[in-house]
């Protein structure tokens, strides 16, 4: 049993704050501004200047792809292709196996204002493959020895250039299929395990992964299935198969489908494929039969996914960035209650960084969740100035309408998309609550909201954790101080100084040689 004393955010329906909490078995069994006797003699943590809140929840993150890229090569620094290449070479040199793999690439941070090219990674790394994936996840730029690692197959594929190196929409997802299969299952654990230990600095508890990338026999979704039952810790996982193969779901006894690639209705800004009603804007420099970017998928494909997938019970996510994609997946949803009403589906749409009235209106009228990511409204990567140009101010205006949405009564909840942004909440928390478009901003309580009680509900977690109530587990996380008595352009200061997952200190460094086995062992004793 422990007391915690001091400001006790709770995050419940109210947005109270508590003096006291006190913890017993992994339980919450007490919060209030008094401490009953009984409770006088056991141990006490005084905060002092600090806070204690719900542990965050992260519910976007392509996890296999966090744990792979954050041990490669991280060219997000990089202040001019020179650098660029000078880090490719040095990472080349250290690093002596395998195919050089790399994160970050962006037109908008390096001098030149472009993406780096196959001719100027091959002088770099003449000898060795390399493939740099952009800093959206949605596109990769490799070098000429990686390109002749791949078969005749990827020239008949959309966004196929061998000539600079660039590969987009299906020619990227297939190629990164291809490099995710080259890397061995001890080296992928070990990369795993030291993702969750980053995740859990940043005082995040339950992460929503999106997994499926093509691997045989969807193998990376068993290994991530297995690898989040055998964590010793009980940080909560939750598994999204990213497929429109409802079989496949049913199958594995997941409850819930979907996320992006196979479930992406449309690419993103920085590859300038987002779907869109209207073209993109002159300065974007695309042809005419690729104006308004790309749908993946006919309407009649999608629907019929979500038909299924609703019949089936399950939970659905989507993809969809451009307003033409989100129409696409508001429709299909509707479509499939249409069908089979149900009353808490909790079906999601991911990103709707460009939502129509109408689309948000039908959200908050049939209980459609918006999974979003703040951190896209304050990117380095990918600057507003960029989004301008491509999009327009009239639409660059309408991005992540927070407070419109939150006025709806549509649930959001907070994610990073990680590796595209650094998966820390309070990066994000400081982003809503500083929306480039003032009237847009959430207040910070709603903020918190995001990461806590919504990211707890989105998923049907709410009864257990989300906020700090009587009876709810006790995962927590100790903040630097109190975000609610922090300035809003100040929220970014503020640091995760601890986790506790079922009142215990989160400990980081569990070996790799067992939790694949742990995984087998627990079976269906632990939720995924």
């Amino acid at each position: 049993m422990k007391v915690y004393e001091g400001s006790i955010v709770t995050c419940d329906a109210s947005g109270s704050v508590a003096k006291f909490l006190v913890e017993d078995k992994g339980r919450i069994v007490h919060v209030g501004n008094e401490l009953p006797g009984v409770y006088n003699g056991a141990e006490r943590l005084v905060l002092g200047s600090r806070a204690l809140l719900p542990a965050f929840g992260d519910t976007h993150i392509h996890f296999m792809s966090y744990a792979l890229f954050s041990a490669g090569l991280d060219v997000r620094a990089a202040a001019t292709i020179a650098e660029t290449q000078d880090t490719i070479r040095k990472f080349a040199e250290s690093h002596r196996s395998g195919i050089v793999l790399g994160f970050g690439s962006s037109a908008y941070t390096v001098k030149e204002g472009r993406l780096i090219s196959r001719a100027e990674i091959d002088a770099a790394c003449p000898d060795r493959p390399v493939y740099i994936v952009k800093y959206d996840g949605h596109a990769a730029i490799a070098n000429s020895a990686f390109l002749g690692l791949l078969d005749d197959s990827f020239k008949a594929l959309r966004g196929w250039n061998p000539e600079s190196g660039l590969l987009t929409q299906e020619a990227f997802f297939r190629a990164t299929d291809f490099v995710s299969g080259k890397v061995s299952l001890p080296e992928t654990l070990g990369n795993m395990l030291a993702a969750v230990d980053r995740l859990a600095g940043y005082g995040i508890g339950l992460v929503h992964s999106v997994t499926g990338v093509g691997f045989p026999g969807d193998m990376d979704v068993t290994l991530e299935s297995l690898f989040a039952k055998g964590l010793r810790n009980p940080l909560q996982y939750r598994v999204f198969f990213q497929t429109m193969d409802v079989a496949k779901a049913r199958k594995r006894k997941l409850p819930r489908i979907g996320g992006c690639f196979a479930c992406a209705l449309d690419g993103c800004y920085g590859s300038v494929d987002a779907a869109l009603l209207e073209p993109y804007e002159a300065g974007a420099g695309l042809p005419a039969e690729s104006a308004k970017g790309v749908l993946y998928f006919s309407d009649a494909k999608v629907r019929g996914f979500c038909v299924e997938a609703n019949r089936a019970g399950l939970q659905i996510e989507m993809h969809a960035i451009g307003d033409a994609a989100f129409v696409q997946a508001v429709g299909a949803i509707e479509a499939a209650l249409q069908d089979r009403p149900r009353a808490d589906h909790r079906h999601t749409i991911i990103h709707a960084c460009l939502p129509t009235k109408e689309g948000l209106e039908t959200c908050a009228r049939l209980g459609i969740h918006i999974a979003l990511q703040p951190g896209f409204l304050q990117w380095d990567q990918e600057p507003l100035e960029y989004v301008e140009k491509v999009l327009g101010k009239r639409r660059t205006a309408a991005i992540s309408p927070l407070r419109t949405m939150t006025d709806l009564g549509i649930t959001l909840s907070g994610g990073s998309d990680a590796p595209c942004t650094v998966p820390n909440p309070i990066d994000g928390i400081w982003a809503a609550c500083n929306h480039y478009v003032a009237k847009e901003s959430l207040t910070i309580q709603e903020a918190l909201n995001l990461y806590t009680r919504n990211a707890a509900r989105i998923c049907f977690d709410e009864g257990e954790r989300g906020s700090l109530e009587a009876g709810k587990v006790a995962d927590m996380v100790i903040l630097s101080a109190n975000p609610l008595a922090t300035p809003k352009e100040r929220l970014r200061e503020l640091r995760a100084e601890g986790l506790l997952l079922a009142g215990r200190d989160y400990v980081a460094g569990q070996g790799r040689a067992d939790v694949v086995l742990r995984g087998l062992l627990a079976g269906r004793k632990r939720r995924i």
